[in-house]
């Protein structure tokens, strides 16, 4: 059995009637629980949790203090390809987008990890369209083997892959991989993943189970805000992570709270969510599992940035481009989105300091 097996028995009507029917004693019930269960959770991400944002912000901030110390880790992405096979209607990379293509050479990843080399990192994560006949698994590995001396670690955020193609890149350095679902609303679904290889709802849905059994370390999941009602989507987010923790217990695990940027299209967010409303999304993620990292890209501004490291957020890109070669050589073009926080990872780095915590640029090490 997989989450598919449990989530296909769930009504999505019903379950955001359930979490608009919490009340104010539903949330005080849960602010005094020890350990969250998921009609807890309903609770938090409610329109009755408003007025006790303050309360779960206190007790986020003290249970990722206790965790994850005051540190934010530092990220970086590195384009590798915007071709894309997809229709995915809010996404720049759409195959059916007039935008300039590219798939860096080998010589051409070298200098963009040189570049951001420089910038300091050592955490990056690689980032393609979803296009195996043009960037596959062999693809990929060599760029992982290519770049493996120079990161201390390797996370990739790409098409989904079977289990033994994950083993690949296990193989070769990879110990994280994203996955977002961007939906879990399985009828809808079509509407957003028309054509394409993401239009298979249920092998997306398992590719973090296949990942798993082959032994990756870390696994992201996430929902893009804006396509659906938020507050269910979370809902299905967070019992998907209760489901792998219990499932594939040694693996580490992150949610990520993406939401929709400009792009190239005319798409716009069907359900968009507030800084306030995210800010709470946070807070309840935090409170229903202290031990998950929580990721937030330049997609936020950096006000809001600034702020959701006291609430939970852990993890965070810097000085991002979300074009293919965008670290040597600027083209919008290529892009994928346009970002918000435009801050380069120094002025990032003493944003983080400044709020009093610690930018980490090298968390662990895959070999030790």
């Amino acid at each position: 059995m997989t989450f598919y097996d449990i989530l296909k028995d769930w009504d999505w009507d019903t379950a955001k009637a359930s979490i608009f029917a919490k009340t104010d004693a539903d949330v005080r019930r849960a602010l005094s629980a020890s350990s969250l269960q998921p009609e807890d959770f309903k609770a938090l991400i409610s329109p009755a949790a408003e007025p006790y944002l303050d309360t779960m912000a206190i007790k986020a901030e003290a249970l990722t203090k206790k965790r994850f110390g005051k540190t934010i880790q530092l990220y970086e992405p590195l384009y590798l390809s915007n071709y894309c096979t997809n229709s995915c209607v809010y996404c720049g990379f759409n195959h059916a987008n007039k935008i300039l293509r590219k798939k860096l050479t080998l010589e051409e990843v070298r200098l963009e990890a040189e570049a951001i080399l420089k910038l300091g990192f050592k955490h990056i994560l690689l980032v393609a369209g979803e296009a195996p006949q043009v960037a596959g698994v062999d693809y990929y590995v060599d760029v992982v083997k290519l770049l493996r001396p120079l990161f201390a670690q390797i996370s990739i955020e790409v098409q989904p892959l079977n289990v033994e193609d994950y083993q690949k890149l296990v193989e070769a350095g990879v110990s994280y991989i994203c996955v977002y679902q961007e939906t879990y609303n399985e009828k809808n679904y079509p509407i957003y993943h028309p054509r394409g290889l993401k239009a298979d709802f249920r092998y997306r849905l398992e590719t973090p189970d296949r990942a798993a059994q082959a032994g990756m370390k870390k696994i992201g999941i996430g929902a893009l805000l804006g396509l659906e009602d938020w507050r269910t989507d979370a809902l299905c987010t967070a019992m998907h992570l209760r489901y792998l923790e219990k499932t594939y217990w040694r693996t580490k695990y992150s949610i990520s709270l993406p939401r929709l940027r400009p792009h190239v299209g005319s798409f716009m967010p069907n359900d968009p969510i507030s800084d306030k409303e995210l800010a709470q999304l946070i807070c309840a993620y935090r409170l229903f599992d202290p031990q998950v990292d929580i990721s937030l890209s330049t997609r936020e501004s950096a006000r809001f940035r600034d702020m959701a490291m006291h609430i939970g957020a852990t993890t965070m890109s810097a000085g991002s481009s979300t074009q293919p070669g965008g670290y040597v050589e600027q083209n919008k073009e290529l892009e994928q989105f346009s970002i918000n926080d435009e801050r380069s990872p120094s002025q990032m780095q003493d944003a983080i300091r400044a709020q009093g915590y610690e930018p980490v640029w090298k968390d662990w090490d895959e070999w030790m």
